[in-house]
């Protein structure tokens, strides 16, 4: 069962905490392959609901899926030179393709030596190089840009620190692979993404994000400019919850993908590269959890409504049930999704214990005085044990609509609270003495200057473990001077302890 004793107090130790939710939650658990993780059903429930909702929002604007090899032939990889340099460590390579019992020890297998491929292939870490080699056959004229593709994949990066959803070795993610004819275009789609994904955080996942640019340093391997939104988690650093990039023709230069423009011209194409991974879930559990399990918005939710049945005997149980089955019946006619927990073997007591581990926004329990006074008694995940509004009693003749206002109540809240969260644990730092105090004291965002240099940021980064999570896009041009080297900036960015 997934109750046990009581979670680790995020307050205690953070960590610990985040691992043993991930588990007892029964989000996931890791494997018997060192660095990778087993999703467990409930767990991808909810990354299924992600993918679902980014998925529309994907189609809605004019992206169509695919699917690319797995394998990357090395030479591929070779071919965009920052490309090469920025994935190298983290690659996993495939050098044979057979293998064959050990003669000198029974019932083992060993590697064919007469298998050697050819050529190396690398287990795809991202897959701009296998993509834009097939571009190179689809395009040779302005009419056939742009191309608009996405892909639903598993990538791997050998990770040497692992930690469930939120870096492991082989992750889940979607990547979006576009090629246009200008800059402009290139250039649009990768804002357009950007705002998807920031919408998605925010409404769908209730994550309030900071959309900025990263520095040169921190920019994607092999783009021109890198995008991305920043979200705070309750021990206030940050997690890049999204990327986007443009790639300019890095890409279509390194593969050769050309194509006729309107002037009768060849010109290289412009091309774009931008992705989340189930990192997102990580964010999800960090951002609104508490110490006594899971906390989901109502849209990501698997189960937005748990009913648990109060009874001493069977006939008990068949009111009970009669009455729920109606219930039941009216939730997801509205598009609700609700589960009757008719355990047999477990007391009411644990049945809440273990839906609010799990984060279900809302949970009824009902019982033979319930049904004789026509009500029905109602919790709420989002509020703590005893506060305002966290229990109540409702007319079984109002329940639906009730709980169809609740969930959005739910919603809104959680959003809400995250959001002041990060208001009141963002900082402003007007020297580097203030900027290391803040970040030994209270953490969280800071927001100070900086030169520009990549060499004051690395400084920084090595001294206080803090990094430029980004530019933000709507921070005000505010001049200043470096935190560091004093030299003029015209606004502060974002830096933060990161996962």
């Amino acid at each position: 069962m997934s109750q046990q004793k009581g979670l680790p107090k995020r307050s205690e130790n953070y960590a610990e905490w985040y691992n043993e939710l991930v588990k007892r939650a029964d989000l996931a658990e890791n494997s018997a392959v060192r660095g990778c993780m087993v999703i467990k059903p409930y767990g991808y429930a909810i990354w299924e609901k992600m993918q679902a909702q980014l998925d529309r929002m994907f189609k809605e604007t004019g992206h169509a899926n695919a699917y690319f090899p797995l394998f990357v032939p090395k030479s591929f990889l070779e071919k965009e030179e920052g490309h090469a340099e920025g994935f190298a460590k983290e690659c996993a390579v495939v050098t044979h393709y057979r293998l064959k019992v050990n003669p000198d020890k029974k019932g083992s297998l060993m590697v064919d030596p007469d298998s050697k491929l050819e050529e190396e292939l690398i287990v795809r870490p991202t897959s701009e190089a296998v993509i834009w080699n097939t571009y190179k056959n689809w395009i040779q004229s302005y009419r056939d840009l742009p191309i608009l593709l996405n892909q639903w994949a598993n990538v791997v990066r050998w990770e040497m620190r692992t930690r469930l959803f939120l870096r492991t070795t082989e992750f889940l993610w979607q990547e979006g692979h576009t090629a246009h004819a200008s800059a402009e275009d290139a250039m649009k789609e990768t804002r357009q993404m950007l705002e998807v994904y920031a919408e998605f955080a925010e409404k769908y996942m209730a994550v309030p994000v900071v959309k900025g640019i990263k520095t040169a340093n921190e920019r994607f391997a092999g783009a021109e400019e890198t995008m991305c939104i920043e979200a705070m988690m309750q021990d206030g650093k940050a997690l890049q919850a999204g990327t986007s990039h443009f790639l300019g023709q890095n890409f279509a230069k390194a593969f050769d993908v050309k194509f006729l423009n309107k002037n009768n011209e060849q010109e290289y194409v412009f091309g774009t590269s931008w992705g989340v991974s189930t990192r997102l879930m990580g964010a999800l559990v960090m951002a609104h959890s508490d110490d006594n399990g899971l906390v989901l918005p109502p849209s990501l939710a698997p189960i937005q409504v748990v009913i648990v049945p109060i009874f001493k005997t069977e006939e008990q149980l068949n009111a009970i049930t009669e009455k729920v089955d109606n219930i039941q019946m009216l939730l997801r006619a509205k598009g609700i999704s609700v589960k009757f927990d008719t355990r047999d073997n477990l007391t009411p007591g644990f049945k809440f214990a273990d839906w609010e581990m799990r984060g279900v926004p809302v949970r009824l329990a009902i019982g033979q005085k319930d049904l004789e006074n026509n009500t029905i008694e109602v919790s709420r995940r989002d509020k703590e044990r005893g506060q305002e509004g966290a229990k109540m009693s409702v007319s079984l003749d109002a329940i639906v609509g009730t709980i169809q206002q609740l969930l959005t109540e739910i919603q809104e809240n959680i959003y809400q609270k995250a959001l002041d969260f990060r208001k009141n644990n963002t900082h402003v730092a007007h020297s580097y003495t203030e900027f290391k105090e803040i970040l030994a004291t209270k953490g969280g965002f800071v927001m100070a200057h900086w030169d520009g240099t990549t060499e004051t940021e690395l400084k920084i980064k090595e001294e206080t473990k803090a990094t430029i999570r980004c530019i933000p896009l709507a921070g005000e041009q505010e001049a200043g001077a470096c935190i560091i080297t004093g030299k003029p900036s015209k606004q502060r960015v974002l830096f933060a302890q990161a996962y």
